[in-house]
Formats: structure tokens, C-alpha cells, sequence
């Protein structure tokens, strides 16, 4: 990981402590708020646990995803995982203002190489979710249309999402 980041105007600038650490980029406002809304959104899949900024231990491949989604179990409150070993089922990655579309379907390979079924890119700039079954295998959904994740059978309302 480089040690400085590259910004759009050209400038560059020293990683942040958070950077190093998860191994991404500092995410932004809007990044924020969509991250909070498709928690909120998913929560209610009963049959799935969604979990923020975990950090995976995936083989040979640390990664903190914005999003993972598990199977539901009961939380144990008595032997937390700081390192997930478990792969989640899918993953929702979120671009910031720093990120590349590269940086992210390279990412997305790598998921799927470690057993994902689904990944989610979202497209802040383009209120875009590109939902990936495999690598090569992708569908665009815009902020007026209704996401759908065959693999995991989720729908959800973009324009909920983007709002």
C-alpha cells in the first residue's frame, strides 16, 4: 500500500492512521450516510447479519469491507473475533472521493476468489450500485431502481438508499 495518496487535483497527501490500518481509503460524508442507509435497509433480512468495517482475515488476504454480510447467528458476547476468518456471503464496497473503479473491481476479484457469492460496488458520483455475482458478471442499478441480488435474494429501493 503506498504510504501517500494521490488526490484528484493532483495534490498528494500522507496516509491517515485509519488508512494504514484498514487498508482503504478515508471515507467521506456521503459515504457515510449511504453506508448507514443500506444497514438500515438490510436489517431487515432477518435471515442475514450485516456487519460494518469488520476486519477479514481471508487465507493469504486482510480486508475491511464497508459492508459484510453474514448468515444470522446469535452474537457471542463472550469471544469476539477481531479478525474474521469466516467468509461472509457478500460484500458491500463503497468508492470514496480517493478511490479508483480499479482499486474496487480489483477488490471484488479478490472476494470472489476467497468464496463470496455477491459483491456490491457503489457508485457514489453515479448513485449507482453494480452488483457483481462473479467477476465477470455484473448488473448496474441507478438511484430510481430496485436493486436485486439473486444470489442472496435481496431487493432493496435505490432511492431509498441514495437519499
Amino acid at each position: 500500500m503506498e504510504l501517500y495518496d494521490h488526490q484528484p487535483t493532483g495534490e498528494v497527501l500522507p496516509l491517515s492512521d485509519y488508512e494504514i490500518e484498514r487498508g482503504k481509503s478515508m471515507p467521506s460524508f456521503n459515504h457515510g450516510s449511504i453506508q448507514a442507509n443500506l444497514t438500515a435497509l438490510l436489517h431487515a433480512y432477518k435471515n442475514y447479519r450485516t456487519v460494518s468495517e469488520v476486519s477479514l482475515s481471508l487465507a493469504d488476504w486482510p480486508s475491511v469491507p464497508d459492508l459484510s454480510i453474514y448468515p444470522k447467528r446469535p452474537l457471542d458476547f463472550q469471544n469476539d473475533q477481531i479478525k474474521v476468518k469466516e467468509v461472509p456471503l457478500a460484500v458491500v464496497e463503497i468508492i470514496s472521493p480517493s478511490q479508483s473503479l480499479n482499486e474496487l473491481t480489483d477488490k471484488a476479484r479478490r472476494y470472489f476468489e476467497h468464496g463470496v457469492q455477491s459483491c456490491w460496488l457503489v457508485l457514489l458520483p453515479l448513485t449507482t450500485i453494480c452488483v457483481f455475482s462473479s467477476v465477470n458478471n455484473y448488473t448496474y442499478f441507478r438511484a430510481h431502481e430496485t436493486l436485486e441480488d439473486q444470489a442472496l435474494g435481496i431487493t432493496l429501493p435505490l432511492k431509498e438508499v441514495f437519499e
